[in-house]
């Protein structure tokens, strides 16, 4: 029974926030349509109560900086340019066309393929590497693919590697997943990384249209034999004075692993051209983790100073819930720098960390993590 109370707790967590959301974009509305009226009139009048979506952009702006201005410059060559320059550009392109292909061949057994719309298809390559000198070092490497099926009215593709990468917000800023549940007697687990690695599945999008949000839906296979269903509905609101919200609710089961449930909600203030400010907040639940519920928030300011890159820095919260108690576990700053390296399909990317762990009896402690990330 308590299962199923935290279950409906994370649902409507989600949905009245938002909704309310919802219901400040269109108080943000009213409020536009009103100001432009007024305007009209000889008499402007002003509001009178503080509003807290005014107030940190003036916040923002008043704060003063050192850093370099926002830059698109690319620093590195196009693909198109290098694809045949080195022995690893030739590697990349190699891969890359044996990806199409596959994503090609598997197109045409649904049907008979359009050569103006074939196929597509995409792949990550991971190396993390996590240091501090509680747990030393481990290295992890990750991969993640989609091929989509164009035959099918571009609704199916099919999915593989990494699954926990889709359940992390589309611009997740920190290193996460790879490191946790591992053997802390070494440094490279060879089980995890194959479980791990081991998801395939077939994912319907765009459901129906009448819905007011997107949603996906899995069905597959992950850690060798946990056969699951798995739902994602997200929706972006825009704001008033250049604030977006976005909101996501995942919901997993499997046949091993059983109920899986995770709400992401971003908040961002971002102007064009400019360095912006969000919060990123996760709440997640799971019958394979020993807590009712864990949490997660980062509250950072980003900063783009050439094409590809990305640079921020912020404060990390995080905690759980468990048998009536509400934590606060860990606590700190971060700093993280992500950037392409040489290659335009090369990424490099350093997290700093120095959080505390209460759990664990461990102060505030630095640890690093490393990633080199290929794209093909």
């Amino acid at each position: 029974m308590n299962s199923i109370k935290f279950k409906l707790s994370i649902f409507a967590f989600s949905i009245i926030t938002s909704s309310l959301f919802g219901q400040t974009y269109a108080e943000s509305e009213i409020i536009d349509s009103n100001e432009e009226f007024q305007e009209t009139s000889t008499t402007v009048t002003k509001n009178p109560y503080f509003n807290i979506w005014e107030y940190i952009p003036q916040l923002v702006d008043s704060t003063p900086t050192f850093l370099p201005e926002q830059s698109n410059l690319a620093i590195v060559p196009p693909t198109s340019e290098t694809e045949n320059q080195t022995w690893a550009d030739q590697k990349q392109k190699s891969v890359r066309n044996w990806v199409d292909r596959t994503a090609n061949k598997m197109d045409s057994w649904f049907g008979e393929t359009d050569p103006t719309k074939p196929a597509t298809a995409s792949l990550r390559v991971l190396l993390d590497n996590r240091w501090n000198k509680h747990d030393n070092y481990d290295f992890s490497p990750r991969i993640r693919g989609k091929i989509k099926l164009p035959t099918l009215e571009n609704r199916l593709s099919v999915v593989f590697g990494d699954d926990s990468l889709d359940d992390e917000i589309e611009n997740n800023i920190a290193i996460t997943g790879s490191g946790t549940d591992r053997n802390p007697d070494k440094s490279v687990d060879s089980k995890k990384i194959r479980d791990d690695n081991s998801s395939i599945a077939l994912r319907w999008s765009q459901l129906s249209k009448r819905l007011p949000f997107d949603v996906d839906a899995d069905l597959g296979i992950r850690s060798g034999d946990d056969i699951y269903a798995r739902l994602k509905a997200e929706k972006d609101w825009k704001l008033a004075n250049d604030f977006y919200f976005h909101a996501e609710q995942i919901y997993r089961y499997g046949i091993d692993s059983e109920n899986y449930l995770r709400t992401n909600l971003e908040l961002t203030h971002a102007r064009p051209d400019q360095a912006f400010l969000s919060n990123q907040f996760y709440i997640t639940y799971a019958d394979e983790q020993d807590d009712d519920l864990t949490w997660d928030n980062r509250t950072y300011r980003q900063h783009q100073f050439f094409k590809g890159n990305r640079f921020n820095y912020g404060i990390y919260t995080g905690g759980f819930y468990n048998n009536d108690d509400l934590r606060l576990n860990s606590w700190g700053p971060f700093v993280s720098w992500r950037q392409p390296v040489w290659r335009e399909w090369f990424y490099v990317q350093g997290d700093l960390n120095y959080f505390n762990d209460h759990r664990e009896d461990k102060s505030h402690y630095p640890s690093a993590l490393v990633r080199l990330e290929a794209l093909f």
